[in-house]
């Protein structure tokens, strides 16, 4: 059985009480750590001029070239961590974007939201 569609969240969106676990998420950072002996990476991501950070656990597409600094989008699943002050991203797909226009991204994201709550919108009305 394959697993829920994932929807784009910003990273600054993923916290514990936000989302379920087990939750199929798409996210995206810069790679700003990898830790090959615990396949654990973090990615970063400004918004409103705060730095907010995602950990991965990447052993489900290791090995991979990890190139710090560069954009990546990650497809997986949140995990709560232990300490429960944070959510782990459990990576199915980790894909290098680098050059991709952030702003760009940002707008594409929250136009299919705005198309998809739309497309809701119209169900519940023509359903009632």
């Amino acid at each position: 059985m394959l697993p829920a569609t994932a929807v784009y969240h910003f990273p600054w969106e993923l916290k514990p009480s936000a989302i379920a676990e087990g939750t199929s998420v798409r996210t995206f950072g810069r790679l700003t750590c990898y830790r090959p002996e615990d396949s654990t990476a973090i990615l970063s991501s400004h918004h409103a001029s705060i730095k907010y950070q995602v950990s991965v656990q990447t052993s489900c597409v290791e090995p991979f070239n990890p190139l710090c600094g560069a954009l990546y989008i990650v497809l997986g699943e949140i995990e709560n961590t232990e300490e429960g002050s944070g959510v782990m991203l459990r990576a199915r797909v980790m894909n290098c974007v680098d050059g991709v226009d952030l702003a760009l991204l940002q707008k594409a994201i929250n136009e299919q939201r705005s198309f998809f709550q739309k497309s809701e919108d119209n169900k519940g009305s023509t359903s009632g």
